[in-house]
């Protein structure tokens, strides 16, 4: 899209970490400006942005809320969804992170760059996730987990109520992760594998219990941590056996995104994929939100552009 974008509108949520900190002002002039309560709320919000032919919509909230706005979009676009940007207001940022939108990319600084004759964008492509089970709507989102990982966010929570937010957040909640899994007992929560089955694309997942299974299109992670290794557009998938072997080796090797044949035979597998299909019994995360198992099916959705810095 050449030209500036003439119509903004923002989802602003007054609950996110740093909405809380401070008085929401007085909305820009021109600018539609929407605080959904709910999901049906939300929903009606952008059905009413795509009736006014908001071309820039911002989302003014954490990751919880992007991932509530992507969700609700396609219902409202269609194929043709607006131009996106991400204000970093909630307690985890990551896909702001990943898009380099740092301290200064505030309002102004978002609709100064909207009015560019060439704005800047990044492009970056949701995941789709969806259940067999009917009564279950798709989400869309940027990080898909379980075993583990459900785990570590839910220990998240209490790294919050210490007052650790953003990057610091995700650096104490790995390393409680670490230090639980390497020196707790056989029961200990973090040894507790999830059984699995599936597939990735057409190749079939080894049959056994995960200790986590994740996936993402992100292609940057806090502190530069590259689980996933190197950063590409495609949906990339971490799937470690449970229990894991030779962790205390393993777990700096992954993190910083070596590529090494022991890891592949120990049970630590990289790999990409279009989609993945899974039975899992129990949660699963998607962008910080608890949801129940089942039959699922994580895929790479529609790439979407985002206004940057």
């Amino acid at each position: 899209m050449a030209g500036a974008l003439t119509k903004v509108g923002v989802v602003h949520n007054p609950r996110s970490h740093a909405n809380r900190q401070q008085a929401a002002g007085t909305p820009p002039e021109g600018v539609f400006w929407v605080e959904p309560a709910t999901p049906r709320a939300l929903a009606q919000d952008m059905r009413r942005f795509a009736d006014a032919g908001v071309d820039l919509l911002i989302i003014d909230g954490g990751d919880g809320t992007v991932r509530e706005v992507l969700t609700a979009l396609p219902d409202a676009y269609g194929e043709q969804p607006p131009v996106l940007a991400v204000l970093a207001s909630g307690k985890t940022n990551i896909l702001a992170l990943d898009l380099g939108a740092r301290r200064g990319w505030d309002l102004d600084a978002i609709l100064r760059r909207a009015a560019e004759e060439q704005p800047f964008y990044k492009t970056r492509t949701p995941l789709e996730v969806s259940w067999t089970d009917p009564t279950r709507h798709a989400v869309r989102g940027f990080v898909f987990g379980l075993g583990a990982f459900v785990r570590a966010t839910q220990m998240s929570q209490s790294v919050h109520k210490m007052g650790a937010y953003h990057s610091l957040s995700v650096a104490l909640t790995l390393a409680g992760a670490a230090f639980g899994t390497l020196f707790g007992g056989r029961r200990d929560q973090w040894r507790h594998g999830v059984p699995l089955t599936g597939q990735l694309d057409d190749r079939p997942l080894p049959v056994g219990e995960r200790f986590v299974l994740m996936a993402t299109t992100l292609k940057r992670l806090p502190f530069g941590l590259k689980p996933f290794g190197p950063p590409t557009d495609a949906m990339k998938v971490l799937d470690v056996d449970n229990p894991p072997r030779r962790l205390l080796a393993a777990l700096p090797a992954l993190l910083a995104g070596h590529a090494a044949p022991w890891l592949e035979r120990n049970g630590y597998r990289r790999q990409e994929a279009v989609r993945l299909s899974i039975l899992v019994p129990e949660a699963v995360i998607v962008d910080g939100e608890v949801f129940p198992g089942g039959e699922i099916v994580v895929r790479r959705g529609a790439p979407m552009r985002f206004l940057a810095p």
